[in-house]
């Protein structure tokens, strides 16, 4: 509910809950990345509903980040490597969804400098998702703010698109890295959280489109991602 009220999936989140409940390493991020895809489809099909997504912003920077983010999930890293990614990761994320979004300029700004670096930096995203199994979203909405290229909607909009490519793209370079096992059957003991996920981020999605700005429901979460990540940190 709370990341999908801001156009985010919570595959940060849930890979930190997965590791402080200890479920099994192997798992976490195809588990993180799975319920990532549930929750930001159902994002951006309303998106989508409400004419939202920025097409002709996102599909350049999708078609990069995608393959960088299939390479993320096929390499292989040790389980402290993980954790320290992870832990810095949330940190950053947490602290990043403080920026309040800054709209007081009528004309958004398309400069090539923007531009050239949104495309390094979806790369980059995109290698940073599939390691550690997120969408990459949640780090490149505050970006994106900070540019004031888009309304605030859009960039919510556009993080949901952003995230369910590289979701996909992450989880595929899963299963590819994982290929002479049988993760597959035994991910099905933990597919109960699909449901979970689909019911909170539908619910979520709706109070965000429909209901309040997110302000409010960003900082909270923020607060969480961080306590969460510095907890990650400390246990390693």
């Amino acid at each position: 509910m709370l990341y999908a009220a801001v156009g985010f999936g919570g595959g940060s989140t849930y890979n930190a809950l997965l590791v402080l409940a200890d479920f099994d390493f192997k798992y976490i991020p195809i588990i993180a990345l799975s319920c990532n895809i549930v929750v930001v489809l159902g994002n951006c099909l309303r998106y989508q509903l409400h004419d939202l997504i920025p097409w002709r912003f996102s599909i350049p920077l999708i078609m990069l980040s995608v393959p960088a983010s299939f390479i993320g999930g096929s390499i292989q890293v040790g389980e402290i490597v993980f954790m320290l990614l992870l832990g810095s990761g949330l940190i950053a994320s947490g602290l990043l969804m403080w920026i309040k979004p800054n709209e007081s300029k009528q004309n958004f700004v398309n400069h090539k400098y923007y531009i050239y670096s949104n495309m390094v930096i979806s790369v980059l995203l995109g290698l940073l998702a599939g390691i550690i199994g997120i969408g990459g979203g949640i780090f490149f909405a505050p970006i994106l703010h900070l540019q004031s290229i888009l309304p605030s909607k859009k960039i919510s909009a556009f993080s949901s698109i952003f995230i369910l490519v590289n979701s996909i793209a992450g989880l595929l370079g899963q299963f590819y890295k994982n290929f002479n096992t049988e993760i597959a059957l035994d991910f099905n003991e933990y597919s109960f959280l699909m449901i979970a996920v689909i019911l909170g981020g539908q619910i979520g999605n709706y109070f965000g489109v429909k209901i309040f700005s997110g302000s409010i429901v960003r900082r909270l979460t923020s607060v969480l991602v961080i306590y969460v990540g510095i907890r990650l940190i400390i246990n390693i």
